[in-house]
């Protein structure tokens, strides 16, 4: 315990006397300083007893006394020293009268009593109290070491922690959701606190802050672990007062302790992700048996049950969508950070996916790939439902028109989740893996052409192909088929597009299509003769037919038909 006046007058070697203050005595004393300053204010740092034997001091007269009084109590000073028969034979009573007005203790120091006897007995028991707090410190490591290395790990760490500050400690993961708190009460709390996580996550690592319960009266510390820029989670722990030397040697252990095994947890995430890449190469390859036999306990429950295709990438800054690739493999085991501007929205990504898919139980399976995030989730998990709610975030932010069916979701996801898009395949199995990467890849091309955040792959299959025709390849391709029968009408020659968007309109009907363009029939068909000359191809193929259908309706737009 801290030294105090009242331990001083109780030291029975100083044989100190109480003239005034006699109800501020339990103040603490950080140290005793000899000073005969008229004004030694500037000298003070607070919590001092100060000692004087009025040298300079007109201790007689009251307003001097008052003032000086006045002074050092503002200063912080939590008591006076008078040396008794030095240059006074008494203590004056304009300075008792003064201490006693400013609410200051004033004790007599007999003039057998040395004031640095006073000082030696300060600076014993400062000594000894920081000994104390540092065997707490350390006791507490050890006891704090031996929970994180028991089973309960993290969980047991925090009511170790939670003890010895007499107050609750909270640990969050890397999507910034409570993981474990102590007590259990403390969750309720900690959740209360998701925006100024949010905001220290947005700081580079190592970074630590102080906020204040607005529904109690707790001193709340946040701390980020990890040895990154990039926060792996963060430590909250609150309080009723400041943090005691003891207390501060218990934090730094338990950030130290949880940053070790929130690396270690990563070293092993790598390893596992190396493995799940291989699965899924397996599964992409048409070799479920391989990868199941591969995937083990890992990731076969996962392969057991309907499971998910997500691909997702970062959308480029200027919102111009960059060409779709669709490789017939991919080579996972790259880093997000390898597509510009790719870390922040998908490690945040993936991280909300996989922190709710351990608070569920569940396994996910993500791979970086170059840039892009390849996920297999379980159909109607948490894992699905937090990709969900994530992508609904950012269309939320961006001013799109979400669709949150997720659970998961939180409001802080919005702002690491600008420039995503995300493709959801259909639920599917190990042996059509292959054909899910493809739905995935579709759905992600249709959300980067249409500005969405996420589309899933049954949105694409029950809405209309049209929309698709505005690709740029699509257009140009059509411009291509249709420019020699332009080039033709341009002559003034005949309406050869006209008429054979007419009688594709009308299955080929010659009757029907003529009527509808005011001409003959026999005229009809000799326009559809000079359609397949100019093309070189034949109407009665039903895949020329389909490919001029979707070229005229793709260049109708442009070309005002």
């Amino acid at each position: 315990m801290p030294h105090t006046l009242a331990s001083l007058v109780n030291h029975t070697a100083l044989k100190l006397t109480v003239l005034a203050g006699e109800d501020r005595l339990d103040a603490p004393v950080r140290w005793a300083h000899a000073s005969e300053l008229i004004d030694p204010v500037p000298y003070m740092e607070g919590g001092e007893l100060l000692l004087i034997t009025a040298l300079k001091l007109d201790a007689e007269d009251p307003e001097t006394a008052d003032r000086y009084v006045r002074r050092v109590a503002e200063a912080g000073v939590v008591g006076l020293g008078f040396a008794v028969g030095v240059n006074y034979e008494g203590v004056p009573e304009a300075l008792v009268e003064a201490a006693r007005r400013h609410h200051l203790p004033l004790l007599g120091v007999p003039r057998r009593t040395p004031f640095i006897a006073i000082s030696k007995a300060v600076s014993a028991s400062v000594a000894a109290d920081q000994y104390r707090a540092v065997t707490a410190g350390f006791e507490a490591q050890r006891e704090l070491t031996r929970a994180a290395l028991g089973a309960e790990g993290p969980a047991e760490l925090l009511v170790r922690l939670a003890s010895h500050l007499d107050g609750w400690a909270a640990l969050y993961d890397a999507s910034g959701a409570v993981v474990a708190a102590a007590p259990e009460w403390a969750a309720r709390r900690a959740a209360r606190l998701a925006e100024d996580v949010a905001r220290l996550r947005e700081r580079p690592a190592p970074a630590s802050s102080v906020v204040s319960d607005t529904d109690g009266d707790d001193r709340v510390e946040l701390q980020t672990l990890g040895t990154g820029r990039r926060a792996r989670g963060v430590l909250a722990v609150g309080t009723g007062a400041p943090l005691g030397t003891a207390e501060r040697y218990a934090v730094h252990s338990a950030v130290a302790l949880l940053t070790l095994t929130t690396e270690r947890s990563r070293a092993l995430q790598d390893a596992e992700q190396r493995l799940g890449a291989a699965v899924l190469k397996m599964l992409l390859a048409g070799e479920p048996d391989h990868a199941r036999a591969v995937a083990g306990r890992l990731y076969g429950g996962l392969l057991d049950a309907p499971f998910r295709m997500v691909v997702a990438e970062p959308v480029p800054s200027d919102d111009q969508p960059s060409p779709a690739k669709l490789p017939s493999a991919p080579e996972p085991g790259g880093s997000p950070s390898s597509g510009a501007g790719a870390v922040p929205v998908l490690d945040a990504l993936a991280d909300a996916m996989e922190s709710a898919a351990a608070r569920s139980g569940e396994a996910v399976l993500a791979v970086p790939d170059a840039g892009r995030l390849i996920v297999l989730v379980t159909d109607g998990g948490a894992a699905a439902d937090a990709c969900t709610a994530f992508a609904a975030a950012a269309e939320a932010r961006l001013g799109g028109a979400p669709r949150p069916r997720g659970r998961n979701g939180r409001s802080g996801a919005a702002r690491e989740t600008e420039g995503l898009a995300v493709g959801l395949s259909a639920p599917t199995g190990p042996m059509a893996a292959a054909n899910a990467y493809r739905q995935a890849e579709q759905a992600l091309s249709v959300a980067r052409r249409r500005g969405r955040a996420l589309v899933e792959h049954e949105d694409v299959a029950a809405g209309s192909v049209l929309p698709l025709l505005a690709d740029d390849a699509v257009r140009a391709f059509a411009d291509g088929l249709l420019r020699a029968l332009r080039e033709h009408d341009a002559t003034g020659r005949g309406d050869l597009v006209a008429s054979l968007r007419a009688w594709l309109a009308r299955h080929g009907q010659w009757d029907a299509a003529a009527a509808d363009l005011g001409v003959h029939r026999h005229t009809l068909r000799y326009r559809m003769r000079r359609v397949e000359e100019i093309l070189g191809r034949s109407l009665d193929d039903p895949d020329v037919r389909m490919e001029l259908w979707l070229a005229l309706k793709a260049t109708s737009s442009q070309a005002g038909d």
